[in-house]
């Protein structure tokens, strides 16, 4: 049957539309669908949205107002991973990192006495160094100082990490005063937690398009009666369909009183966590889904660290703690998510939520807690490709994997590599094995752990 001439119009604009995504993004040179990517930025996001209500929680503790530390955290969420899709093209979410939110508002702010205005201002010239760093290359020189072990150890670490958040989100370890952590109790939240993580196990083995946000639904849909019909906690709840935006400490940043001297260790210590947090998710999410270029490196590397060095001096003036890539990321790779789209669906879903922040109490962290547990199997991969017989990168990678879930923190399990790494080489007169570029971290990474004391 012949096609109307309006069916023909709107063929050809699809195709046309197809073409020119395709001709930016590249879609189908990375293996990958308009579809999956468009699912992946729904996993990914639904995987991080926690941090909208968790962030200005923080933040309220260092003294801004709730509602303004919302608008400011769903703002540059927006903006900073809108650019990372569109401008470096890789399916990166960039939002306020847990760890930078409590360097702000418990060492900064609680801890050294900083009003939160002057804190602000060291985000963001912690972020000004951060953008110079990217713009002059400092991290290409850092990243061919890596050696591969360390590499696929970084990314086993983070992986892990990543797996530990979604088991201490669903309640599935628990602090223990014996053991540390143990096993939290088979309550109700429990149970439908571990159900939706064998689910999601199921359909990803099974291929089924969408696994992990099809988990999701399904854990959601089965948390409803939850507090209702058996348990005691309500872990599904209508709280509210809309709020007003608050912009009242947007612009209120100290620079110039964040720049006295007995400040600069804590714009220091800031620019180490947020430039090798990013640099180490970068790596690690290249290595899990392939994102590299002809050279073998991380694809769109500087483009990627100078969104997120923007992003972390944009996120000053509107009222937050520095942003940066989420390795939440990592679930819409896992996804089969590979170029920018992922990055801008993830941006335009923070958007609403500067006026629908009540809705998110109806995604219960038991839901997306399976997602990053799997995030965790899919980032292990690269675990056999480290040389386990040479000790002298069996041992840094080992204990990047080890202290980055056990001390709650990427830097410090990086630190420890890279140190570990150095002094190995030295002791047993290595020393043409470890690059300049390497040293220099290493120094850093020393300054780094004596100022975080």
């Amino acid at each position: 049957m012949a096609q109307t001439p309006h069916r023909r119009a709107a063929t050809s604009s699809t195709t046309q539309q197809d073409s020119a995504l395709e001709r930016y993004f590249g879609i189908s040179r990375y293996g990958s669908t308009l579809r999956t990517e468009l699912l992946a930025g729904l996993a990914t996001f639904l995987a991080a949205m926690y941090i909208i209500v968790v962030n200005p929680s923080i933040l309220s503790d260092a003294g801004i107002p709730f509602s303004a530390g919302l608008s400011a955290t769903v703002l540059i969420s927006f903006l900073s991973s809108l650019a990372m899709g569109l401008y470096a093209r890789n399916p990166i979410l960039v939002a306020p990192g847990m760890g930078m939110n409590a360097l702000f508002a418990y060492t900064l702010v609680q801890g050294a006495g900083l009003p939160w205005q002057v804190a602000l201002g060291c985000v963001f010239w912690s972020g000004v160094l951060f953008a110079l760093l990217a713009f002059f290359n400092v991290r290409k020189a850092i990243v061919e100082a890596i050696p591969d072990s360390l590499r696929y150890g970084i990314t086993c670490g983070i992986g892990l990490f990543i797996t530990f958040i979604g088991f201490k989100n669903a309640g599935f370890v628990v602090d223990d005063p014996a053991t540390l952590i143990a096993l939290g109790g088979l309550d109700p939240a429990l149970i439908t937690f571990i159900a939706g993580m064998l689910l999601t196990a199921i359909l990803v083995t099974l291929r089924v398009n969408g696994a992990l946000v099809l988990g999701i639904v399904i854990t959601t849909l089965v948390a409803i009666p939850m507090g209702r019909l058996w348990g005691s906690d309500v872990v599904v709840a209508w709280s509210g369909l809309a709020a007003w935006p608050d912009f009242s400490v947007m612009w209120q940043v100290d620079l110039w009183g964040a720049l006295k001297v007995a400040y600069w260790p804590f714009i220091f210590v800031m620019l180490f966590t947020n430039f090798f947090d990013a640099l180490s998710c970068f790596l690690a999410l290249s290595e899990a889904a392939d994102l590299k270029d002809a050279d073998g490196q991380p694809r769109n590397l500087k483009r990627s660290m100078t969104v997120d060095a923007f992003a972390s001096m944009i996120a000053a003036p509107l009222g937050t703690s520095a942003a940066q890539t989420f390795i939440e990321s990592g679930v819409g790779v896992a996804q089969g998510g590979r170029t920018g789209i992922v990055g801008i669906v993830c941006g335009l879903l923070f958007l609403p939520f500067l006026f629908l922040s009540p809705l998110l109490s109806l995604v219960p962290a038991i839901a997306t807690a399976p997602a990053l547990v799997m995030v965790g199997v899919f980032m292990l991969a690269p675990v056999g490709r480290i040389e386990w017989q040479k000790m002298d990168q069996a041992f840094p990678a080992f204990l990047a994997i080890i202290v980055m879930p056990l001390t709650y923190s990427i830097t410090l399990g990086i630190a420890f590599a890279f140190l570990s790494f150095v002094a190995i080489k030295l002791c047993t007169g290595r020393l043409v094995e470890i690059k300049p570029a390497m040293w220099v971290t290493a120094i850093l990474c020393a300054i780094m752990l004596v100022t975080m004391q």
